[in-house]
């Protein structure tokens, strides 16, 4: 890992922010981390960085930014849509030796390995984040679609987000999001800030959580199949599975018996398992 002594002559983020009018915009849905004992715990949570590379999205001023070079993170692609902030990180790029590489994208959009491979960087790369808000869940999801190119993905969301990741059959936030993410990786709740933690502060608590992908998915099921089964399980959750199933256009009782799952159980009772089972009862042909 190489220092960089520039980082120690950049100025505080509060200078940045001032100096750029940075005002978090909610459509966008920003708030910043300014505290570096924060953004150090956060670079920290997802282990060595040193010479790893690192992909972070919405870096906004480049609290974390800064954490996650003086860790090591080489190269860090750094993804950005908002002009005012790709403005306010030209000197952390400066200062960075050529590890930073800012770019100026929607993440939602972006094309993580290609972004990689023009860095030079080495596969498989770490994400680490405060997500914004309002596509937290799309980008994990959109992520998990490439699981291969990561190795651990770190970020900061809402807290009931991250309870909704890690939840398990049963309890009140298992649904179609646990479903779809735990199929495909390990989710862990790393610890949790509160609103005053940023700037400005959010109306909730925040949890920074591990999501770590699985070599192969949990069971075999064809991943459209699955989503469909269990989107239309959940989409009427209170309803027992021989009705809330009809959406999909079938008799469902004989795919649930063909699946061994109780035509009168309900979404929220089923492992990630059987909803495979009940998804490869559904490919397969009537």
């Amino acid at each position: 890992m190489t220092l960089l002594p520039g980082l120690a002559g950049l100025p505080p983020l509060k200078e940045v922010i001032a100096a750029h009018g940075l005002a978090a915009r909610k459509s966008l849905g920003q708030h910043f981390l300014l505290d570096p004992g924060i953004t150090a715990r956060i670079a920290s949570a997802a282990g060595n960085l040193a010479d790893r590379t690192v992909i972070e999205v919405g870096p906004g001023p480049g609290g974390l930014t800064r954490a996650l070079l003086a860790a090591g993170a080489s190269p860090l692609i750094a993804i950005e849509r908002d002009d005012r902030c790709i403005a306010a990180l030209q000197d952390v790029v400066a200062a960075s030796d050529g590890r930073l590489r800012l770019v100026p994208a929607d993440a939602i959009e972006a094309d993580e390995r290609a972004l990689v491979a023009d860095a030079e960087g080495k596969p498989p790369a770490l994400i680490v984040a405060n997500l914004p808000y309002n596509i937290a869940t799309v980008l994990i999801l959109k992520w998990l679609e490439r699981a291969d190119l990561f190795a651990d993905i770190v970020v900061m969301v809402q807290k009931e987000v991250a309870q909704r990741l890690a939840a398990k059959p049963g309890a009140d936030a298992y649904g179609r999001l646990a479903v779809m993410v735990n199929w495909r990786a390990a989710v862990t709740p790393l610890f949790d800030l509160a609103p005053g933690a940023f700037t400005p502060p959010p109306k909730v608590t925040s949890t920074v959580v591990r999501i770590t992908p699985r070599a192969t998915p949990l069971c075999d099921a064809d991943p459209s199949t699955l989503e469909a089964v269990v989107k239309a399980a959940f989409g009427q959750r209170r309803k027992m599975l021989r009705s809330a199933l009809k959406s999909l256009g079938r008799d469902p009782l004989p795919p649930l018996e063909q699946a061994a799952i109780a035509p009168t159980a309900r979404a929220e009772e089923l492992s990630i398992e059987e909803f495979c089972a009940l998804a490869r009862a559904y490919a397969a042909k009537p």
